[in-house]
């Protein structure tokens, strides 16, 4: 199976992912490809496949990507021999991909299913993306507007789950990733 998560940044879908791959058992997590530097702490091969804009475009071309897109500046993209290996193996791939990435791949694999992590509000988000101290004024207000045309595609996805309360939030994924589970296996 394949589950999209998207979100806008520091809404804590990267801190709800890491704890369903930790917890649910046949769940791997898809590694983008991206022309972005790594940023201090990042691993290669762990957090991103990290590759210069040529190889990119280069790999785009050969049709290596199932998806890929533009963000920020950066192009990102997933590998479908990587999408094969998970499916080959028997594991569910968990996506943590933007809206415009999670978009192409639903074209792509219409079974994928996507679900939107919403924050609060508005004010609610840019107050977490302060408290992380990560971004400068500008990037502040990139981020946020990002965030609300991402939050203006959030009626694409199959479901949307407010994350309002993290352990409230993460009951709700994990319900319903162990729910589309139970569901699939029964129909086999």
């Amino acid at each position: 199976m394949l589950f999209v998560i998207s979100a806008p940044s520091g809404t804590g879908k990267t801190t709800l992912v890491k704890r369903l791959l930790k917890e649910l058992p046949r769940l791997r997590l898809s590694v983008s490809t991206t022309t972005r530097p790594p940023r201090k702490g990042e691993v290669e091969g762990v957090d991103y496949h990290f590759v210069s804009l040529d190889e990119f475009n280069e790999r785009k071309k050969k049709g290596e990507f199932i998806e890929s897109a533009e963000v920020h500046g950066a192009c990102y993209g997933t590998s479908q021999y990587l999408l094969q290996r998970d499916e080959e193996e028997q594991y569910d791939t968990l996506f943590d991909i933007d809206t415009q990435g999670a978009l192409n791949l639903k074209k792509e694999r219409p079974e994928a299913i996507l679900i939107f992590l919403m924050p609060p509000s508005l004010a609610d988000l840019e107050e977490r993306l302060k408290k992380r101290g990560t971004e400068g004024e500008a990037d502040l207000k990139r981020r946020l507007a990002r965030a609300q045309s991402e939050m203006a595609v959030k009626d694409h996805y199959d479901y949307v789950i407010m994350n309002d309360k993290l352990e409230e939030a993460y009951k709700a994924l994990k319900g319903l990733i162990e729910e589309k589970r139970q569901k699939k296996n029964a129909l086999s």
